[in-house]
């Protein structure tokens, strides 16, 4: 847990820190690293390789295999101290906190800084792998992908696309990323799922979702994978949120995305809020309307 590494980072020392940096380089080239390559890649002696490694087992930050020649990868706990240890130089974040979520593809976590702000490592491919190599588009063309190149290119994606969204569409304000992690505004609200809304606020709502997606598609933006719980909803306004398989507009499937996305919103509506939300709305249709620049609510599309 993540907990745990941030109170071991005291205890790390730098070489510690070239052995951690020396896995990760051999991890570009194979899925386990060869024991009499890593000198070379953490410019250490294979003495010192030796017993930094004994104590990066030992916390748990490195994991061994012995089947055909001895070999050695990151776990996710040695990536997330790499990434902990670049966000303290550069204090951006000074120590985490408690847990905000944690989920199969990603955990979210308080961190003190400045302002509140939230820590998120994405963990895609560690126990599906199969699975995201065949969603993700940025492992399409690569012969050797690992789950650490899966996990950064994932939190790569996802900062680009809150850069270039905020602040004209609700989603958190980046601040910096390094490897798999990215670290971003705390926001307020609760998930969209877990929400009861009253009846007059059901189709604004929907309208408000259906909008920031329009903006969104604006600016060359698909979220890919948009749900009732990638959603928060608050007083002062939502937030969507989880944005590392969002696509650009120009995608071959952008349309089918687009549509996916709209399907899953208003179907979601349809279900909770059957007696609020107008009867037989074509997601097809919407989406034409935020694709030409013409959303502007549902209402205009109840039996369409």
């Amino acid at each position: 847990m993540v907990e745990n590494i941030a109170g071991l980072m005291q205890d790390l020392e730098p070489e510690d820190f070239y052995l951690l940096s020396g896995v990760e380089q051999g991890m570009r080239f194979s899925e386990w690293v060869r024991q009499d390559k890593l000198p070379d890649y953490a410019d250490l002696s294979p003495e010192e390789v030796e017993y930094r490694m004994d104590r990066c087992l030992d916390l748990e930050l490195v994991e061994r295999k012995t089947i055909q020649y001895e070999g050695y990868q990151l776990t996710f706990e040695g990536y997330d101290a790499l990434a902990l240890r670049a966000f303290a130089e550069r204090e951006t974040i000074r120590g985490v906190g408690a847990p905000l979520g944690v989920g199969k593809e990603g955990d979210v976590y308080e961190v003190e800084s400045f302002t509140p702000l939230a820590l998120k490592f994405h963990r895609e491919g560690y126990t599906n792998f199969r699975e995201v190599m065949k969603e993700r588009e940025y492992t399409a063309d690569r012969d050797h992908v690992s789950w650490l190149y899966t996990a950064r290119k994932a939190a790569e994606r996802e900062y680009q696309a809150l850069e270039e969204l905020y602040p004209d569409v609700s989603v958190p304000r980046p601040v910096d990323h390094n490897r798999h992690a990215l670290v971003m505004d705390k926001f307020d609200g609760v998930e969209l799922a877990r929400a009861k809304l009253e009846s007059e606020q059901v189709v604004a709502v929907l309208d408000l979702v259906l909008d920031e997606m329009a903006t969104a598609y604006d600016h060359d933006w698909i979220h890919g994978d948009m749900s009732e719980h990638n959603i928060a909803v608050a007083e002062s306004g939502l937030t969507i949120f989880d944005w590392p398989q969002a696509i650009g507009t120009d995608h071959d499937n952008a349309r089918e995305y687009l549509t996916r996305d709209v399907d899953n919103v208003v179907g979601y509506f349809a279900r909770k809020y059957p007696n609020e939300t107008p009867d037989s709305l074509d997601s097809a249709t919407i989406a034409d309307a935020i694709e030409a620049g013409e959303f502007e609510s549902v209402r205009e599309f109840a039996d369409a």
